[in-house]
């Protein structure tokens, strides 16, 4: 047998991308995994409506919306491509949600900074993730992480990403005397949601295969008499990124204005990273018994080099993202789930109007019972010790309530350090887990 025929060079490429991609042929199945990346794809593809918009508020200093849209599909395929071939993970990046309203509305139109500025702070702050993943400090972080806290993050992102679907569906809204309420769930998008919930919830019951997805199509086509649904077109040019790719601001880079931000968008973004990434691994079943996730340090370096890219592009810092926990739930392992997002998105730059059609109330329902799928290991918190479980349930409740995964891990580590201490638990505290709940402290009190 010829060992350089066409046959076998293709078999050794396949068998190469597989790889890569951590895709076991004995494990895992083609089918499930494009259903997991399209099953994303669909609950994130409203980032690219929100990100140009949000940054709509930066076209009086010159900044490009048009090309916003652009830099962000770029930003999202470049940066899931990294976390396919690279890391083999399952998860999807795009310009963070968040962290997109923190650079317009603080960095620009608050500070009173430009546009320009920013995105050099989004390239130092990618640069020094670089630097914490090649130096393994963001591995030791999810490392000195206790294990109820590790429990804790996957059920707070449970809520949180319950919360959300809830949200966008219109059935929880903004109360000026409540905070929340009950919004209009007979009209509307509360309705269109409700409907939504029975379609998939009875796909998931039944257990068909791709249920989640299809009941995004379902409650998509429902919409359509609904006036929820609107079709404007087809196929889409991609704006150029000419007027906002490598516009960066260097003589500031050294004040103590750009320190403050870069730290800014590190910390949030650090955490939002580790909190998924760990979050929903622990949920999907990716922790080794040794509480190690495999390839974690490369899925760190893959939303690293997505934020570098981002930057040079022109847009805001790009993060994994929170909802990779539906392809997850809907079986998605490996890379392969990844590189179909990374496709999905190639596609929508040239049919967005189509992918844009779909309302978030159909996408909302999905949210909300991956919600529920990722709030399972709370059985595995030691809740009657309460030194484990305080510091736990803060973790989970401020996740939602402080609208941050960052948020909620902070005030988790402090609480897990200050109350282990006083109770003269001090040996389950590691010197690393002290060292970064001080910084917490000092973070929330100066920055």
């Amino acid at each position: 047998m010829n060992p350089f025929s066409k046959k076998n060079l293709v078999h050794c490429n396949v068998v190469r991308l597989q790889k890569w991609l951590g895709f076991d042929p004995a494990v895992n199945s083609v089918k499930t995994e494009l259903l997991a990346g399209i099953t994303t794809f669909f609950t994130m593809v409203y980032i690219l409506a929100v990100n140009p918009a949000i940054f709509s508020a930066l076209e009086p200093q010159g900044m490009d919306t048009s090309a916003v849209f652009t830099a962000t599909a770029l930003a999202a395929v470049a940066g899931t491509l990294f976390m396919a071939l690279y890391a083999g993970k399952p998860f999807a990046l795009a310009p963070g949600m968040g962290l997109n309203a923190f650079f317009v509305y603080t960095v620009c139109l608050q500070m009173g900074h430009s546009w320009q500025f920013a995105l050099t702070a989004i390239l130092l702050e990618g640069l020094l993730f670089v630097l914490l993943t090649v130096t393994n400090v963001r591995q030791l972080i999810v490392n000195v992480i206790p294990s109820s806290l590790k429990y804790a993050i996957s059920v707070g992102i449970g809520l949180y990403i319950a919360f959300i679907g809830l949200s966008n569906g219109g059935v929880i809204v903004r109360n000026e005397a409540t905070m929340v309420s009950l919004g209009d769930i007979t009209h509307g998008s509360g309705l269109l949601f409700m409907l939504g919930l029975v379609v998939t919830s009875f796909l998931v019951i039944r257990h068909v295969a791709g249920g989640m997805l299809l009941g995004i199509f379902v409650t998509t086509i429902i919409g359509i008499p609904m006036g929820l649904t609107y079709f404007d077109g087809l196929i889409s040019t991609p704006p150029s990124i000419a007027p906002i790719a490598f516009k960066f601001e260097w003589q500031d880079v050294f004040t103590l204005d750009m320190l403050i931000i870069v730290v800014t968008f590190l910390f949030i973004d650090l955490f939002d990273t580790i909190g998924t990434l760990v979050g929903v691994s622990t949920k999907a079943g990716m922790v080794r018994p040794d509480g190690t996730i495999p390839r974690l340090n490369k899925a760190f370096m893959a939303d690293a080099l997505a934020t570098i890219f981002g930057a040079c592009v022109g847009t805001n810092t790009t993060t994994t993202y929170l909802e990779s926990a539906t392809g997850i739930a809907q079986g998605g392992r490996t890379g392969l789930t990844a590189l179909t997002v990374a496709c999905c998105f190639i596609v929508a730059m040239f049919f967005s109007p189509f992918f844009l059609a779909v309302p978030a109330a159909a996408t909302a329902p999905v949210l909300f019972i991956v919600g529920l799928f990722m709030i399972s290991p709370i059985v595995s918190i030691p809740l009657n010790d309460y030194s484990e479980s305080i510091p736990a349930f803060i973790t989970i409740i401020m996740m939602p309530l402080c609208n941050s995964i960052s948020d909620g891990i902070q005030l988790g580590f402090i609480s897990y350090t200050v109350l282990n201490v006083f109770d003269r638990k001090g040996r389950k505290v590691n010197l690393a887990m002290a060292i970064l709940s001080l910084l917490f402290i000092v973070k929330y009190i100066f920055i």
